[in-house]
């Protein structure tokens, strides 16, 4: 993983979805809604763009339905020197599950063998214990929904393969998990995606039917919609028209298997495939299916703004249309699926790589005339005489503990951060730079002789300013709270671990003395105050974690609070 500087942890385990609904595909309330008719050269040259000259991707493919029939436009390769992708090649496509387990739920709800509000432990393994609030039972609705109040992922996992993080995930650790968990707010009060919820859903109505995921979802909805290249194993003919993942490097990333949470984002297909599921939700085809799926498109919750989310499906409800769609994403894939009501135009869009831009912008684009993402900046490094590199060299204190180094090294000039690798650094101007390593930039602000006295780091959308030291001088300590509370050796120990954050990402939790300290991969090591027996915080950067206690009173997982963000992360044997 790249360092990112500063932050304690910008990206989690990836994640088989986005965090919003607005990031997963729905479009904002300021965007127009007009179906944009583009030729497929035109189609075409989009996907050149992102996968030749933005270098987003290995291969894409866009497969386009509407009422004068469907159309498959790609670009790319399988893998490096791979075959050409195209409409029957398979992709895992993550999320874009979920809308097919939510569409089984939907059928069996018709065939009268589940009710939406049926507990979901009814149909689980006799002894299965759900985690309740206040008298009320998870149900299937709102599993569906993501309102059920569980997590995005359950926090006991603890991958041996970072690179395929759910294989080891079994049913058992499931199970644990779901017994020991106390949910944070009433079911049903608010909206939490949660790749954990629709994965139990999964388990439980495959249960419920007799068979395992892979086979009832085939029978009773890939098979009626004539969805023969979507499954989970798949055959060797498949198999060699499945395309490799890359990362955001394009480096080859292994495929993921879901045993566990199937229902979640375990599915492989290919866009003709997808295009036949749009064909029956837009009712170009006729499907046994038909009324389950116009239940299944029934907005059931609110998620914010003109956003609903019904089963499986995200419905963004403007004046002038209704944009149904969900997205997916692996380590190494990324899906997006839609559908305009209103115009009668699906659109599937599926890249074989972790792509920093994403794929909803070109679905949308064609869904609903939203603008296409343009690539970061190209950036051209200048040669700078070595004096002008001298004037900037020095420390700068970006936050208490922490400090920017910036050295010259014959004719490179070189940064480093506290506790952080040494990387070069390249100039756009005599007081401008960038990274090469992640997308970061710094600007120098600089005396009448040209000399250093603050640098600004421009990462993620924020810019943090470090005033220079002079030389010799320390960075102030960072500050202590107003309030500590004081734990005893045994409340501190209990906490003392080592937590999975995210692939190759651990969070190391020492105590020293009276003191707990905290450090993240690749990251300096800071003190951190406790508020509780459970909590502690952050001085030198907006952030805290809580913890969960086992039986024996020590942590069994932290969830860090920062930016928004709530991150799981379980403690490591």
């Amino acid at each position: 993983m790249r360092k990112l500087l500063l932050h304690l942890v910008l990206a989690a385990l990836g994640g088989l979805a986005p965090l919003s609904a607005v990031a997963q595909g729905a479009p904002g309330p300021a965007t127009p809604v007009a179906a944009v008719e583009l030729p497929d050269a035109a189609i075409r040259q989009i996907l050149a763009q992102r996968v030749d000259t933005d270098r987003q991707s290995r291969g894409m493919v866009v497969g386009v339905i509407d009422a004068r029939g469907r159309r498959v436009v790609a670009h790319g390769l399988m893998g490096a020197g791979g075959k050409p992708v195209d409409g029957r090649t398979l992709f895992e496509i993550g999320s874009v599950t979920k809308v097919l387990t939510s569409l089984l739920l939907a059928d069996m709800v018709r065939r009268g063998e589940v009710r939406l509000d049926d507990p979901v432990a009814k149909h689980l393994p006799p002894g299965t214990v759900v985690p309740t609030r206040n008298g009320k039972a998870i149900t299937l609705i709102d599993l569906a929904t993501h309102t059920s109040g569980l997590p995005r992922l359950p926090t006991n996992m603890a991958p041996k393969d970072p690179l395929n993080p759910y294989a080891d995930y079994t049913e058992a650790q499931l199970d644990a998990f779901l017994r020991d968990y106390t949910l944070p707010r009433d079911i049903g009060a608010a909206y939490e995606y949660s790749n954990l919820g629709v994965g139990l859903l999964g388990r439980a109505l495959a249960y419920r039917a007799g068979g395992d995921y892979e086979a009832v979802l085939r029978e009773r909805v890939l098979a009626p919609l004539r969805m023969t290249d979507t499954a989970i194993v798949l055959s060797p003919v498949q198999a060699a028209r499945f395309s490799s993942g890359h990362n955001a490097a394009l480096e080859v990333t292994p495929h993921w298997d879901l045993p566990s949470l199937a229902g979640a984002g375990a599915l492989r297909s290919t866009a003709e495939d997808l295009l036949r599921l749009l064909a029956a939700e837009l009712g170009y085809a006729d499907t046994p299916l038909k009324a389950a799926m116009a239940d299944q498109l029934v907005p059931r919750r609110p998620v914010g703004g003109e956003v609903a989310v019904a089963l499986g499906w995200h419905v963004w409800s403007p004046p002038d249309g209704e944009i149904v769609t969900h997205s997916g994403g692996t380590m190494g894939f990324q899906s997006f699926v839609g559908f305009n009501r209103k115009t009668g135009r699906g659109v599937v869009v599926l890249n074989n790589a972790a792509s920093a831009m994403g794929v909803d912008d070109i679905g949308l684009h064609l869904l609903a005339g939203r603008p296409l993402k343009t690539a970061p900046k190209t950036r051209v490094a200048v040669p700078l005489p070595a004096e002008a590199f001298d004037k900037l060299v020095g420390r700068y204190a970006m936050a208490p503990g922490v400090v920017m180094t910036i050295r010259r090294d014959g004719q490179r000039m070189i940064g480093q951060l506290t506790g952080q690798p040494a990387v070069e650094i390249f100039a756009e101007s005599p007081t401008t730079f960038f990274l090469k390593v992640v997308d970061a930039q710094l600007t120098f602000t600089v005396d009448a002789q040209g000399r250093g006295t603050a640098v600004t780091l421009h990462q993620n959308g924020q810019s943090t300013t470090a005033q220079r030291l002079a030389d010799g001088a320390e960075p102030p300590a960072p500050p202590r709270p107003a309030k500590v509370a004081t734990l005893t050796v045994q409340q501190m120990e209990a906490l003392v671990g080592r937590y999975a954050l995210a692939p190759g990402v651990v969070m190391t939790l020492t105590r020293r003395d009276q003191g707990l300290f905290a450090q993240l991969t690749g990251q300096p090591e800071f003190e951190v105050f406790p508020e509780g027996p459970t909590k502690v915080v952050w001085t030198v950067v907006p952030a805290n974690a809580t913890f969960t206690l086992g039986a024996d009173g020590k942590a069994t997982s932290l969830t860090l609070h920062q930016g928004g963000r709530d991150l799981p992360a379980p403690r490591l044997p």
